[in-house]
């Protein structure tokens, strides 16, 4: 499950930028404008006071963001500056275009250039052949690859700056005062796309170390401490344990139900033609590990595990993928980004379906008409996430009372919740320029109830442009990330490791969860994906060939946290143990030998990828003729 974090600067400020300020001051700040753009002009005094303000301590640096679609003169205004600077005068002449915004005509440009004692013959020569073009769509390009969103857009010290634009909040984001450097601390950890597995792993690391120390009664006493929540006559009594997998993990499952859904909706499942190869491969990686351990746990208590290998850890299969970075095409983690939601998907139904108790008929009807509240709320139209929160935790306690699993409820959850948007683009802007004209631009805030209003207004019809399964999955993803799924790996991987580790490897559930997870998914995987193209069923994704997906697939033997809560569901104690362990010793293998295949076969992938190159295209489109 990854995080959302804010675009780097691809382009670092070197020689060829126009910047104000020493090249070793502290604060870096580039802006991407459009000397046309009616925002940049208005940012310019704020520009200036931060200029004033910070002294040698910041540089600015302006790179062309023309977008000519919106602006028919922003192109020549950006190619006349640069004649300009051709002469030592770009300061002096983007001041100019700014002054005189609306005054941008091919005579009117002669005209400042005379203003500013520039050679006319040359100015005009290099204007008329578009001499400076091919610059100014470098630095759109530029732009573009690092997700500029409009104009203006700052980066600030290399990261894009997505707050307000005012002095006050520019000024706060610069000094950093003590709770904004633990936000930006914690936000840089948050950056790096393997942060969650890290969190991850050292978690895990500290749970299987306390589980095996001197102190393992403590580890194993604190997940046996019951807590009781009371609410009149009712009372609901779990140990931390239980809290943990029954309770918290409902969160896991809700997102990874929103993930699904999304997928299903509007992204590579979406169509059967889109969803058939990844569909194919998560059915292959799922029934060869199932087969290959139900062969070696034919009979006894270690039947019941058939599913623990057939599950793979998203978030570490993720991390590893942007970890291996362009070795790594990009159609191809696509693929396994849907895959890994088909394989949630497995993973849910197996649990549904396999691993739930007694069916107690009375609670699972309480959780139908529950379930159909939260359908009818959704054909409703009903936005707001407080109903849902409340049917959610209705529908998750009759669960818990029903016998099913109760995590399934935080699935069945998800796909009530909406989707669509309501939102009109034309409607939007309309409702936006009504809202904030008249507004005093010097006025503060506290004075204004004018500026009050148009908050309030821009506040809900904002909310509207993102659907209510876009904002939960964006607002939950780091909760999951950072906090429930290590919690989850805390509780549950503390095993103790007694007598010859070797001894609890060779058990036969052993080796059905370690045969299952590193043979049964890259073989499964890449097996029913060959069925599935050769069948035509599918078509292998532009720029991956079948050594790159075979080596890839091994990392999808990482169960980890599915395959963990999979057998907390099908085990207790000393089998719970074996299996623990190895699940752990096949995540762990699986992890370097698909990292190191990856890193053999896959070669780095040069050039942009394929969202850039539309990008690119897109800015072609744009541009002015080179």
């Amino acid at each position: 499950m990854p995080t959302h974090t804010s675009p780097k600067l691809t382009v670092p400020v070197g020689d060829r930028d126009h910047v104000k300020g020493p090249p070793d001051a502290a604060v870096t700040l580039v802006e991407y404008g459009d000397f046309e753009c009616p925002h940049c002009r208005h940012v310019k005094p704020i520009v200036r006071e931060l200029q004033a303000r910070f002294g040698d301590r910041m540089r600015y640096v302006y790179r062309h963001f023309p977008i000519t679609s919106q602006h028919p003169n922003a192109q020549l205004a950006a190619e006349a500056a640069e004649a300009a600077g051709a002469q030592g005068k770009f300061w002096e002449m983007h001041d100019l275009l700014f002054e005189h915004q609306g005054e941008i005509s091919e005579q009117q440009l002669y005209g400042y250039a005379a203003e500013l004692d520039l050679d006319q013959e040359r100015f005009a020569g290099e204007l008329a052949s578009n001499v400076y073009a091919k610059r100014v769509r470098e630095d759109f390009l530029g732009g573009v690859r690092s997700g500029a969103n409009g104009t203006p857009t700052f980066y600030l010290n290399g990261e894009r700056y997505d707050g307000a634009w005012d002095v006050d909040s520019l000024i706060t984001e610069i000094e950093k005062p003590l709770g904004v450097q633990v936000r930006y601390l914690f936000r840089q950890f948050t950056r790096l796309q393997a942060s969650s597995g890290i969190v991850l792993i050292l978690l895990t690391a500290i749970a299987l170390v306390w589980a095996n120390s001197g102190w393992a009664d403590a580890y194993f006493d604190l997940w046996k401490t019951y807590l009781t929540i009371t609410l009149g006559d009712l009372s609901l009594s779990e140990n931390l344990l239980h809290w943990v997998n029954d309770g918290l993990m409902v969160v896991f499952f809700f997102v990874v139900g929103l993930e699904i859904k999304r997928e299903i909706l509007a992204g590579e499942l979406a169509s059967l033609r889109k969803a058939a190869l990844p569909l194919m491969a998560a059915i292959g990686g799922m029934v060869l590990p199932a087969a290959i351990y139900v062969v070696f746990n034919t009979a006894g208590e270690g039947t019941l595990g058939w599913g623990i290998p057939m599950a793979t850890d998203i978030a570490f299969l993720l991390a590893l993928l942007t970890v291996l970075g362009s070795r790594v095409p990009l159609a191809l983690k696509v693929f396994f980004t849907a895959l890994a939601i088909v394989d949630d998907l497995g993973a849910v139904l197996v649990i549904a379906l396999f691993y739930s108790g007694k069916i107690e008929l009375p609670a699972l009807l309480a959780a139908a008409v529950i379930l159909l509240a939260l359908v009818i709320l959704n054909w409703g139209h009903v936005r707001r996430p407080l109903p849902y929160a409340l049917l959610g935790i209705a529908l998750w306690l009759a669960f818990l009372q029903s016998g099913m699993h109760p995590t399934i409820a935080g699935v069945l959850l998800a796909m009530t919740i909406p989707a669509r948007t309501q939102f009109r683009a034309a409607a939007f802007l309309a409702q936006c320029t009504s809202a904030l004209s008249g507004l005093q631009p010097d006025a503060h805030v506290e004075e204004s109830r004018q500026q009050q209003a148009a908050a309030q207004t821009l506040e809900v019809i904002a909310e509207r442009i993102q659907s209510p399964l876009q904002r939960l999955e964006r607002n939950l993803n780091p909760w999951v990330a950072y906090m429930i799924v290590p919690v989850f790996a805390f509780a549950n991987a503390g095993v103790t490791i007694r007598g010859n580790l070797i001894d609890a490897l060779i058990d036969p559930v052993s080796v059905g969860i370690v045969l299952g997870l590193l043979l049964g998914k890259p073989l499964g995987i890449t097996l029913f994906s060959w069925i599935a193209v050769r069948t035509r069923i599918a078509d292998l994704p532009f720029g991956v060939t079948w050594r790159s997906l075979f080596a890839t697939s091994w990392l999808a033997g990482i169960g980890f946290t599915m395959s963990l809560f999979i057998a907390t569901a099908a085990f207790d104690d000393a089998l719970l143990s074996t299996a623990k362990i190895a699940i752990l010793v096949a995540s762990a293998v699986a992890a370097l030998i698909g990292s190191g295949l990856v890193a053999l076969f896959c070669s780095s992938q040069e050039g942009v990828s394929e969202l850039e190159s539309d990008g690119a295209r897109d800015a072609d489109a744009t541009q002015a003729p080179a």
